[in-house]
């Protein structure tokens, strides 16, 4: 398969799984009755497309803005409905390449389930202003389980499948 068809499915698959991550967010700010809005940031989308050319992924097009009065319970939970659609998004690429026997489909599904480990371990770095440090302030039982999941998804891709 030609590398432009690849970057072209990663590029798809990034932005994709990137708008699905803060979907994520907003349904459940809106959950919680509080306004939220996602805001397109055009330069992060073009560091997100240089550094994807460079090998490594940086997704950075864009967040969700929420207004309201959130506390700490209802931050923390904002946050992860984020990473718990990547690591759903993984699961389903790994069940359906593990099940398929067409080459295209394989590809596009083991990339879906590769990206969305990645974006899911990244965001639970308990470093702000990440996901991971407004979760893991939150509950730190609930961060722990949700980055071991991820981490385990993603040890799962690179080193036992």
């Amino acid at each position: 398969m030609g590398y432009i068809v690849l970057f072209l499915f990663c590029l798809v698959l990034v932005v994709v799984s990137f708008l699905f991550h803060e979907f994520g967010h907003k349904f459940m700010a809106q959950k919680f009755g509080l306004w939220s809005e996602y805001r397109m940031w055009p330069a992060g989308l073009g560091i997100t497309l240089v550094t994807s050319l460079l090998g490594f992924l940086f997704a950075s097009p864009g967040a969700v803005v929420i207004m309201g009065n959130m506390d700490k319970e209802m931050n923390g939970k904002v946050s992860i409905a984020g990473p718990i659609v990547n690591i759903v998004l993984c699961v389903i690429g790994i069940v359906v390449f593990s099940l398929t026997t067409d080459t295209l489909t394989y590809i596009f599904f083991f990339m879906l389930a590769n990206i969305n480990a990645i974006l899911a371990l990244f965001n639970l770095i308990p470093i702000p202003p990440l996901d991971g440090s407004k979760i893991f302030a939150w509950n730190k039982v609930i961060w722990g389980i949700a980055i071991a999941i991820a981490a385990a998804e993603f040890i799962l891709l690179r080193y036992v499948i």
